[in-house]
């Protein structure tokens, strides 16, 4: 026997010897293109506020939203998930500034398409937990319950609100029975059948969404188990899912991405729609706050994640940092 039998003869480190060798095998590449930045828009303020839990992040004036939306758009991101918070004045039980054509949100899609036009993929929001009194996703039936249908006729006129500001793609995230086919109805009964709808298919009552209420100014009390997601399902954000596609979804969404992959795996081997994932507030926050600690390297940390939920088979990644890595990549080809 050849006394150099017992090596072996199989290397896959040889594939990991130098930057270039690794870069020219990766399996997963982040490029601009994959991201989408969720950005809020705060009515009544003349300068940016910034949100305490999430470091990095405000709520924007509608002047700097566009500045926001230029400076995406420059940096190669592919969209902007834009979330209205209105004055508190203004909410009540039935969220109706979500729904008036001069609310901030629809003010703000009109801005926003003013400035980009159809350069940057406008998205919004479509949900009323920003404007409810109550904070909840939806219209209160008298027991305190979210009432699902009384809900759908509120997400209905959203979406033709949102339409009519200019809007090229609404996201129905307060997870009601239906609200797809409700909403693709209401848009084509006003003839905007070419706007598009992300749905929320898979959408956990999840611990993470903690920094995001302080952004939206939420009113919540209680919580949402009722109508999000139990994290411990994923054959039932299969069903979601069937119902969904079934309604008219264009794209399709899970959200919370980084507890998630597994069901973001599932989904993205079952559809052949396009696929994406939000990496929420909760997510950010424990990044920027381990490195401000020192312990660990922030922008490896920020990679390492986000290509972990592409590889995972999101090919659109709503994330916080979008412009910042979007800069990043660009200048690495450059």
């Amino acid at each position: 026997m050849n006394s150099y039998g017992s090596f072996p003869g199989a290397r896959p480190r040889r594939l990991r010897t130098t930057p270039a060798m690794r870069r020219m095998v990766a399996e997963t590449r982040l490029d601009p293109a994959d991201l989408i930045l969720p950005a809020f828009v705060r009515e009544g303020v003349t300068e940016p506020v910034p949100i305490g839990a999430m470091p990095g992040v405000v709520q924007h004036t509608r002047d700097t939203l566009r500045k926001a939306a230029v400076e995406a758009l420059e940096a190669g991101v592919s969209g902007i998930m834009l979330f209205g918070v209105p004055d508190d004045a203004k909410k009540d039980a039935l969220g109706t500034a979500g729904t008036d054509p001069d609310g901030i949100l629809q003010v703000a899609i009109r801005d926003v398409r003013a400035e980009v036009g159809d350069e940057l993929v406008i998205m919004s929001d479509l949900c009323l937990d920003e404007y409810t009194d109550h904070g909840h996703c939806g219209v209160l039936a008298a027991d305190g319950r979210v009432d699902n249908d009384a809900t759908l006729e509120r997400y209905a006129e959203m979406a033709q609100v949102q339409a009519d500001a200019g809007v090229h793609v609404v996201g129905p995230s307060g997870m009601m029975d239906g609200q797809v086919g409700v909403v693709r109805d209401a848009l084509d009964t006003i003839g905007k059948e070419d706007v598009s709808i992300l749905a929320y298919t898979a959408k956990y009552s999840s611990a993470f969404y903690g920094p995001f209420r302080e952004a939206v100014g939420s009113s919540l009390t209680g919580d949402r188990k009722t109508y999000q997601q139990d994290p411990a399902n994923l054959r039932e954000s299969m069903r979601e899912l069937a119902l969904d596609l079934e309604e008219g979804a264009d794209m399709v969404m899970v959200k919370p991405a980084g507890p998630y992959l597994d069901v973001l795996a599932k989904v993205a081997e079952s559809v052949d729609v396009p696929v994406a994932a939000y990496q929420i507030s909760g997510e950010y926050a424990m990044v920027e706050a381990a490195a401000e600690k020192g312990w660990i390297d922030r922008d490896k940390a920020i990679l390492e994640t986000l290509t972990g939920i592409r590889r995972a088979g999101a090919q659109m990644i709503l994330t916080y940092w979008a412009t910042e890595v979007a800069r990043k990549l660009g200048a690495g080809r450059g």
